[in-house]
């Protein structure tokens, strides 16, 4: 496919000032703005100085939402360019305005739930994924996140809606072997807490035993018998004895 710079048979300082010509003249023409400001950047980058790329891209963006404010893909380059200048605060209130607008935009809701795990603030994280499951109910990927960021949390109720959302995940897609050891760690802490009574911490035996066995399983169907299988199966039926839950 050729470049925007190819379409218009011009270099990159031809490009610089004609995106310059366009926010100057008012051009209408946004989704073309976009294009040829994202080639100017990521191609020629290193003509530019950190600073002054970014600067010169929020120009072009800025003159794109002055047009056209619901104009979402400048919005989140935007976003984008506070992330790589590693503003994370910043970064995280822009998209929290932007998704008082649209609040449907699952891939904004995902973005902000990974920059508040970067930021430790699980229980945001944990916000973000529950308003991508109400949207996208059958996604597994959002189910196994939320455990994951519950289990991350820790406290025997925490622990609790982990093991219960890796089970969703696993029901929605079987093959996710994330959910599945997510499944054996999490009812492994609930059966070994002194918190929980003696039929919970059966209940929870069970379904880490029974995880073990899916995920030895698992493994024995991929590897077919290979000497990286093996050592991989010895590897993780240590790491499941090292985690085995007795009945006290």
């Amino acid at each position: 496919m050729a470049s925007v710079a190819e379409m218009y048979d011009v270099g990159w300082e031809e490009m610089r000032d004609k995106l310059r010509k366009w926010r100057e003249d008012n051009y209408r023409n946004s989704e073309q703005i976009v294009d040829v400001g994202e080639e100017l950047i990521s191609e020629h980058a290193s003509k530019l100085g950190d600073d002054s790329k970014y600067d010169e891209a929020n120009k072009h963006y800025d003159a794109i939402l002055q047009d056209d404010p619901t104009n979402t893909a400048a919005r989140k380059r935007k976003i984008s360019i506070l992330k790589a200048q590693g503003k994370s605060t910043e970064a995280i209130r822009e998209l929290n305005e932007y998704l008082e607008q649209f609040v449907g935009d699952q891939e904004a809701w995902h973005e902000l739930s990974e920059l508040y795990i970067n930021e430790h603030d699980y229980g945001k994280a944990a916000f973000c994924l529950e308003e991508l499951m109400m949207i996208n109910p059958h996604n597994h990927l959002y189910c196994e996140q939320y455990a994951e960021v519950k289990y991350t949390q820790g406290g025997l109720e925490n622990l609790e809606l982990s093991r219960k959302y890796f089970a969703q995940a696993l029901r929605l897609n079987n093959r996710n072997m994330r959910a599945l050891f997510g499944l054996y760690m999490s009812a492994s802490h609930i059966a070994a807490s002194p918190k929980v009574s003696a039929k919970v911490k059966k209940d929870n035996m069970k379904y880490a035993a029974w995880a073990a066995t899916q995920i030895n399983r698992a493994y024995k169907l991929a590897g077919r018998g290979t000497k990286e299988n093996k050592c991989s199966m010895k590897t993780v039926e240590e790491m499941l004895e090292s985690m085995q839950i007795t009945m006290s």
